[in-house]
């Protein structure tokens, strides 16, 4: 089955098994070196856990056909999904920072850190893996939150990543403060990526348009309906998820019979769709003679 085909939840499935198996394998790490450092890692990767859940509730509500109360579809709760994401990361930054300070304060030489630092490696290549097949699943279908997860799971990689060089230095080093020090520093790491998430899915929430490429296909589309003496204004977009929509007065001539102007129409929306993955067209049809036709060109935002 292509990734066309396979559904959504069956993505944000593999994330939550690989998020379960990650956390309790960071977790055995930490137990093991006594490193607030990889204490740090497990508490995100049980952030992972949270969020993969909240991704596959969502992604299933989503896949579910428009009905009599939702006559556009159910795709916006992916927004849901990755602000509940940003909120989890949060909320792991606090654990992180709260356990950072006191070891700061008293320092704890660590144990083990050998077979710590493997454990952890082996968890983080699972979190890359899975990472990078999300990232490509959400660009083929346009999957917010499938992308929001990818994006958790990659800050997890690096997070990881920081532990596992500042471990390394304080065997080194010996200087036993240098992991309550990167534990604090991945603190502001992933309270930024809690923050970016959030932004993110506020922006889907209040109708934000179609990204710049998609928006200029579409336009570059409009603009060549001039040469078949088609003009058009008041064009506005939002996305909802998975799904595109996009409004635009089309202005042609008065001559035109209803049928001929109808089938113009037709060609556009069709053109559009085609330019445009999941797209949903709505247009309105005017004369381009009548003075009245141009009395809404209010509805032009710049867009």
């Amino acid at each position: 089955m292509s990734v066309a085909e396979r559904p959504l939840t069956h993505y944000a499935l593999l994330s939550l098994a690989v998020a379960v198996v990650t956390f309790f394998l960071k977790l055995a790490a930490w137990r093991l070196t006594g490193s607030v450092g990889l204490l740090s890692d497990a508490l995100e990767s049980l952030a992972n856990v949270a969020a993969a859940l909240i991704a596959y509730g969502s992604l299933a509500l989503a896949a579910r056909p428009a009905d009599e109360d939702h006559a556009y579809g159910h795709t916006k709760v992916e927004y849901f999904a990755g602000g509940c994401e940003g909120l989890f990361i949060l909320a792991a930054a606090v654990g992180i920072g709260w356990n950072a300070v006191g070891r700061l304060i008293a320092p704890q030489p660590l144990e083990m850190v050998g077979v710590g630092v493997v454990v952890s490696v082996v968890a983080s290549l699972l979190n890359l893996v899975v990472a990078r097949v999300l990232f490509r699943v959400a660009g083929a279908r346009h999957s917010v939150a499938l992308e929001a997860d990818a994006q958790h799971l990659m800050t997890d990689v690096w997070t990881s990543a920081a532990v596992v060089l500042a471990v390394g230095l304080v065997v080194v080093t010996g200087w036993d403060w240098l992991d309550p020090v990167v534990g604090l520093l991945l603190t502001a790491h992933i309270i930024v990526s809690g923050v970016k998430l959030m932004h993110a899915a506020m922006l889907g929430l209040i109708d934000t348009g179609l990204p710049a490429e998609e928006l200029a296909r579409a336009r570059g589309i409009l603009e060549a309906c001039g040469e078949r003496g088609v003009h058009w204004h008041a064009l506005r977009t939002r996305q909802a998820g998975t799904r595109r929509f996009l409004s635009v007065h089309l202005l042609m001539p008065g001559e035109w019979t209803i049928a001929r102007g109808h089938a113009e129409a037709e060609e556009i929306e069709a053109s559009l769709r085609a330019a445009v993955p999941r797209l949903t067209v709505f247009t309105h049809l005017e004369p381009v003679e009548d003075p009245v036709s141009w009395e809404d060109t209010g509805l032009d935002r710049g867009a």
